[in-house]
C-alpha cells in the first residue's frame, strides 16, 4: 500500500511540475474555464457548456502543439561560487551564445534536478510537527512529501529575458539562488522558454549544463571567546601539526645513543666524522580542542538537529586554528574524526563536512563517547553540542570534567523539553543568537 501511495505522489508531483512550467497565467485561466465548463456540461441535453469545454480544450491542444516546435542551439556557461550558505542568496553570471541560424528571443532560467525523494527517504523521514497531524495525514505522508520537496528545492530567480540574440552573439545574464538547507545544490540544465502565438503555453528547451554548489551550514555570530586549558605534549607533534608549538626547528646534533630511531640519523655528519650522529628535536606542546557534535536522535533532520549543526559550524568558523588544532568528532554511519589547523584541513573543508552531516540512530551515542574518551589524553578542552539530554549524556560530561578537561556543553532543544543542569547552556531553535550572546 505504501508503494502505491508513493507512486501516486510521484505522479501527482510530475503533473503539477509539468503544468506549472508549461502554462502561462492565460493558460491557467483557460484550463480553469475548461474544467468549469466540463463540470457544468455533463448533461449535454440541458446545457451547451460542453461546446465551450470542447473549444477551450482544442485551444489548449493547438497551443501545446505550437509550443512543441520551439528548438534552440545555444551554448551556456556559468560562473558559480564553490560555496554558498544555507538560507543566504548568492548571485552568479550566466553567458548564453546563440549557435543557431536565426535570432533567438526567449527567457532563461535555472533548471534544477528532480527534487522528488526516494521511497526510503520519504518512508523514514519525519516532517517537523508531524506528530501533531491526524492519523490519515501521518499515514498517507502527503505533507511530508511536500516538505521534503520544498527543502530540496532552492529559491531561484524568475525567468530573465534573453535576446533578440543574433547568430553567434553572446549575452550575459545575472541569476541567483538561495539554498534552503545545507548540502549539495545540484544544477542540471539551463531552461529556455518562449510563449506560443496564442500566449497560453510555453515552449521549453533544456540546455544540459550539470554543476554543483556546496551549501555550507548556517552560522551564528559568536562573541570573542577564549578557549580555556593549557598546552599538552603531542606525540609526533612536528609531523602532525607542522610545527605549531614551542619550536619549528630541531634543537641540534648529538652522538647516537642505543634506541635512537634511524629516521633521525644525520647521514652527512656520519659520513664526515665516521661517528653515528642523530638530530635532536624538542618535544611539541600545543593546544588541541575537540568539537563534539551529537548526531544521535530519533527525530531525523528537524529544526533542533539543523540548529545543532549550525552551532557547531559557528564554532568551526570562529575558532582561530593558526596556533592550535581543532578536532571535529561525530558519528555518521561510523565514527568520524576531522582535524583543522596548520598542516591539516582548512576551515572551509570542515564546514563542507558539516554540510553533509546526517542523524544517526540513538544507540550510537556510546560510540561517540568511547571515541572521545580514547582521545582525552591529548585534548586541552571540549566543546560539546548535544541534541538530546539523558543520563548517558550527563555521565559523559561528568567523566570529561572529572578527567581534568575544560568542557563547554550546549544543548539544543525545544523550550518545553529544556532540562536544568549545571554547566549546560540550553539553546532553543529560533533563539540561538540570544543564547550564544551570553558566552564569555
Amino acid at each position: 500500500m505504501k508503494r502505491l501511495t508513493y507512486a501516486g505522489l510521484r505522479a501527482l508531483s510530475a503533473l503539477q511540475h509539468f503544468l506549472r512550467q508549461r502554462l502561462t497565467p492565460a493558460g491557467w485561466l483557460v484550463l480553469a474555464a475548461a474544467g468549469t465548463a466540463g463540470g457544468l456540461g455533463v448533461d449535454t441535453g440541458r446545457t451547451m457548456s460542453y461546446q465551450v469545454f470542447a473549444f477551450l480544450i482544442a485551444l489548449l491542444g493547438v497551443a501545446f502543439l505550437a509550443a512543441a516546435f520551439f528548438r534552440v542551439r545555444v551554448v551556456v556557461a556559468r560562473e558559480l561560487p564553490r560555496y554558498a550558505t544555507a538560507g543566504e542568496r548568492f548571485e552568479y553570471r550566466l553567458v548564453v551564445q546563440n549557435q543557431g541560424r536565426s535570432a533567438l528571443q526567449a527567457a532563461a532560467r535555472e533548471a534544477l534536478r528532480d527534487p522528488r525523494p526516494a521511497y526510503e527517504e520519504w518512508r523514514h523521514s519525519r516532517e517537523p510537527g508531524e506528530e501533531r497531524r491526524n492519523w490519515f495525514d501521518r499515514n498517507q505522508g502527503y505533507f511530508r512529501w511536500r516538505w521534503l520537496i520544498a527543502r530540496r528545492t532552492p529559491d531561484r530567480a524568475e525567468p530573465q529575458p534573453l535576446g533578440p540574440l543574433e547568430p553567434n552573439a553572446r549575452q550575459e545574464l545575472r541569476l541567483w539562488l538561495r539554498p534552503r538547507r545545507r548540502g549539495r545544490v545540484e544544477l542540471g540544465a539551463v531552461q529556455l522558454s518562449r510563449t506560443d502565438p496564442l500566449g497560453l503555453v510555453r515552449g521549453l528547451a533544456a540546455v544540459s549544463a550539470p554543476a554543483r554548489v556546496i551549501a555550507l551550514p548556517k552560522r551564528y555570530r559568536l562573541p570573542p571567546i577564549v578557549l580555556p586549558g593549557r598546552r599538552r605534549f603531542q606525540q609526533g607533534g612536528v609531523a602532525l601539526a607542522t610545527s605549531v608549538g614551542d619550536s619549528e626547528e630541531f634543537v641540534g646534533l648529538r652522538e647516537y645513543r642505543p634506541g635512537d630511531p634511524l629516521q633521525r640519523m644525520h647521514w652527512k655528519s656520519y659520513a664526515r666524522t665516521g661517528t653515528p650522529i642523530v638530530k635532536e628535536f624538542q618535544d611539541e606542546f600545543f593546544e588541541r580542542h575537540a568539537l563534539i557534535l551529537d548526531t544521535s536522535t530519533g527525530r531525523g533532520e528537524d529544526a533542533v538537529f539543523e540548529e545543532a549543526v549550525a552551532v557547531a559550524a559557528s564554532f568551526v568558523y570562529a575558532i582561530d586554528t593558526r596556533e592550535c588544532l581543532l578536532d571535529l568528532l561525530f558519528v555518521g554511519g561510523e565514527m568520524r574524526t576531522y582535524t583543522a589547523g596548520r598542516g591539516q584541513m582548512q576551515v572551509e573543508h570542515m564546514l563542507e563536512v558539516l554540510a553533509g552531516v546526517a542523524p544517526s540512530v540513538p544507540a550510537e551515542f556510546m560510540t561517540l563517547a568511547r571515541a572521545v574518551s580514547s582521545h582525552r589524553a591529548a585534548l586541552t578542552s571540549c566543546i560539546v553540542v548535544l541534541v538530546e539530554w539523558d543520563d548517558e549524556r550527563r555521565l559523559f560530561l561528568e567523566r570529561l570534567r572529572a578527567g581534568g578537561l575544560e568542557v563547554r556543553a550546549f544543548l539544543v532543544c525545544d523550550r518545553e523539553t529544556a532540562p536544568r543542569a549545571p554547566g549546560l547552556l540550553v539553546l532553543h531553535p529560533g533563539q540561538i543568537d540570544a543564547g550564544l550572546a551570553s558566552l564569555r
